[in-house]
């Protein structure tokens, strides 16, 4: 019985921390969509990083774009800046591992595109070089962080987006962000393809 309460609880705690997630952020991710279907529209492209589960969360992202959420439909350019391991090492080698985002937003950012970059806590100095990066290249950023202790909200302009995911559980805090990650993909395709 200790294993069936222990799995209740981990379910409980997540549907409260997307509970609150949805009260706080729903015209956050409806701004969100419109910024990432302006960047769409104007042939520019999206961006993603983070680090760790957030790696993986950016390319789950990019590959739902790539290809499709839901439905077929036309590819949209967005490219996990994560999932070149090349790339990576070799500027983590000659370089520092901090600017392991940066220089590639530097090298492939143009104004007009959109850094996408995931954080459990909003601390990782790579994602914030990657935030100064976009912004040097004229391109907005949606930050997806959580926890408490959060230094990229200060680096965001008035016009970017963050969601702060009510939690300090990592888990929790990436099962909120995947939500919100789909529901992003959601008003992409509903936006640009329309359909339910």
């Amino acid at each position: 019985m200790v294993l069936q309460d222990r799995v209740i609880s981990l379910f409980h705690n997540s549907m409260e921390v997307n509970a609150q997630t949805i009260e706080e952020y729903t015209p956050h991710i409806s701004h969100a969509g419109e910024l990432l279907l302006n960047c769409l529209m104007t042939e520019n492209k999206i961006l993603c990083c983070g680090n760790g589960g957030g790696a993986s969360l950016a390319q789950h992202f990019s590959s739902l774009l790539l290809n499709q959420f839901r439905h077929e439909r036309p590819g949209l350019p967005a490219i996990a800046l994560s999932a070149d391991g090349a790339a990576l090492s070799g500027i983590a080698h000659d370089s520092q591992f901090n600017d392991v985002f940066s220089k590639q937003i530097r090298a492939l950012g143009q104004p007009g595109d959109l850094l996408l970059l995931i954080s459990t806590d909003g601390r990782s100095a790579n994602l914030i070089q990657a935030i100064q990066a976009a912004h040097d290249r004229d391109m907005l950023v949606i930050a997806l962080t959580g926890g408490t202790n959060d230094d990229i909200h200060s680096l965001l302009l008035p016009d970017e987006v963050e969601f702060c995911i009510p939690a300090e559980d990592p888990a929790l805090i990436y099962g909120a962000q995947t939500l919100v990650l789909h529901a992003l993909c959601d008003l992409i395709d509903y936006q640009l393809f329309g359909g339910e």
